[in-house]
Parts: structure tokens; sequence; C-alpha cells
């Protein structure tokens, strides 16, 4: 029997995800953040030649099974990369990013299994200065980016994808094999991209924090807390700090946009959210006090919008699949 699957992982730049004096070319215009991908893909080169991500990592895998045993098996895909377009009043230049050898070490065969890894990715199209050990102590050089993805097959049918390691920086996305977002990284952290140590063509990989993609209805309401007509106010918070608590009164909205928190309802962590949920809802709904406690589990940006963002439709829509305390 023949089973197959594939993962592709979109990598793109999220808004006001990027620190230091490097911000202010984004500030500017200069250069640009990102819109989000889409929620499906179905042409990688369509999205490309609309400048839709920074680069992208595809893995393809077949295996054939024998008395539940790989008898054959083959791989197919890479990487993607990209470009930036760079903008100076009316004048504006493209910049192509530079790929590097695909990493596919052999795969991983056990019984009634069959699991192989790809590391795609390469350096990005303009280069910063970044501080070097010796004089002048700086150097010109574009930090590399990159995905680690892994496709399982076994013997009974059934294929799972995985992130195992990708670059701090952009945000990266992975889509099954139908074309449908399905995980995310859930942090992003330019400083750490910036001052890059290990690579996987160092054999040497980063760690990276994984969670399941946002409901297709949330992905609507973030564009328009961050598009509609007032700017949502954006704050930071620490590991372990607290977000909201259980009880308190609260009237506003929030969109995640870069890490984890955790939900923890009368003493009981019922799960962790990551970027692109939208929470707050059913205290603009119900009482007007917050339902559940959300904690920091890594540094976080959260962006709050008042009620009146999102129409109130919308919002009964979202609460009706936001009570976690009914699903634990």
């Amino acid at each position: 029997m023949r089973v197959q699957s594939e993962a592709t992982s979109l990598s793109w730049i999220p808004s006001e995800a990027v620190k230091g004096y490097t911000r202010t070319m984004f500030e500017a215009g200069i250069s640009h953040y990102d819109d989000p991908p889409p929620a499906r893909i179905d042409d990688l080169e369509r999205l490309r030649l609309a400048d839709r991500f920074r680069f992208a990592n595809r893995l393809h895998v077949w295996a054939d099974f024998e008395d539940g045993q790989v008898v054959r098996h083959g791989t197919d895909g890479g990487g993607l990369m990209g470009s930036t377009t760079v903008r100076v009043g009316p004048l504006g230049a493209t910049f192509a990013a530079i790929g590097l050898p695909d990493l596919r070490p052999e795969a991983e065969i056990g019984d009634g299994w069959i699991r192989v890894t790809q590391s795609a990715g390469g350096r990005t199209a303009l280069p910063f200065p970044r501080k070097a050990a010796a004089l002048p102590f700086a150097r010109w050089q574009s930090p590399l980016v990159w995905t680690t993805l892994t496709v399982t097959l076994n013997a009974d049918g059934r294929g799972e994808i995985g992130l195992t390691g990708a670059s701090p920086f952009p945000r990266h996305w992975v889509y099954g094999p139908d074309g449908a977002l399905a995980l995310k990284a859930g942090v992003t952290d330019f400083k750490a991209w910036a001052a890059q140590t290990g690579t996987p063509w160092g054999a040497e990989d980063s760690p990276v924090v994984v969670t399941a993609a946002e409901s297709a209805l949330e992905r609507e309401l973030s564009r328009l807390i961050m598009r509609g007509g007032r700017k949502p106010l954006v704050r930071e918070l620490a590991t372990g700090q607290t977000l909201v608590r259980q009880g308190e009164r609260g009237d506003s909205l929030f969109l995640l946009l870069d890490g984890v928190l955790t939900v923890d309802v009368d003493g009981r962590t019922l799960g962790e959210l990551g970027p692109g949920v939208v929470l707050g809802e059913r205290a603009v709904l119900e009482t007007g006090h917050r339902t559940a406690t959300l904690t920091a589990v890594t540094p976080i940006r959260v962006a709050e919008a008042t009620a009146d963002a999102i129409d109130r439709a919308a919002l009964e829509h979202l609460a009706a699949g936001h009570r976690r305390e009914e699903n634990a």
C-alpha cells in the first residue's frame, strides 16, 4: 500500500515584529511588514511572485508498505526563497534572497513507520550591521532563516506533519497535505535572530514552540483589529506575567500577536493559546467580568482593542467556540 503526505511552511514578517534600529526602515516605509499568508495554499510560485512570503519549505514524502514494513520510499520538494522590496519615495527595487542547499538526512525507518526530516532556507535579501567579536566590532551580513519540517508515514495510512526547528525570526506557518493551515511557530524573537549563532548548516538547529492554528473567524477578526479604524494598543508582557485575571472587570478585546498564553479557570489549566487567537469577547458579551486567567508562558505581544472594533454578531459566534471550561 502506498501512503503519502506533505508539509509546507511559509515564513513572513508580522506587524511590529522588528526591533531596534532596523525597525525605523519599516516605519519609514523603506521596507515593509507582510500581510498574513492565506489560510489555504495551492500555488507556491504564484504566492512568491505576489510577494506573499519571505521563504517557503515544502516536503513531500511517499512510501510503499508491505506486511507493515517500508519497502520503497521517496521524497521531493525543497526550499523556495522570496524577495524583499525596498522603496525610497517613488523609487523601488526588489532584491532576491539567497537559498542554501536543502538538508535532508537519511530517513528514519521503524516498525510500520518512516519519518523524513528536511531543513530549508537561506540568507535574507538585505544585509544589516551585526555585532562582531573583532574590530570593527560589526559586519554587514544578513542572518539565516529556515524551518525544519518532518513528515511521518504509517503503515495504517496515517500521515503526520511537524515543525521541529526554525530560525527565531520571522513568523513560520505550516500547512498540511490538503493545503490548509495546520501549525504555527508560537514565538518570534528578532533580537535572538540578529545575534544568531547556530543553524542547521552548522549542525545546530533552534527549538521552536509550536501551536495549533486559530480559526478562520479569528483570522478575519484579527484583520479588523489591526487594520480597522482605530489603532489598537500593543502591549508586551514577560514570561509569567498575567494579562487578565478571572473575575476582574474588563471590556476590551485582545489579539495575541506573538507568544503563548495559558488559560486557567478556577485554578485549573485548560490549555495553551498561540498567535492569532482573539480573546476577551465573553466579558464584553456576558457579565463584564473576565471568565479566565491568562498568563504568559513565553514573552508575548498582544493588541488590545475596544469592544466596538468588532461586530457583536461576530463576537457571539467567536464566544460559542471559546467555552473552554465546558469542553475540557
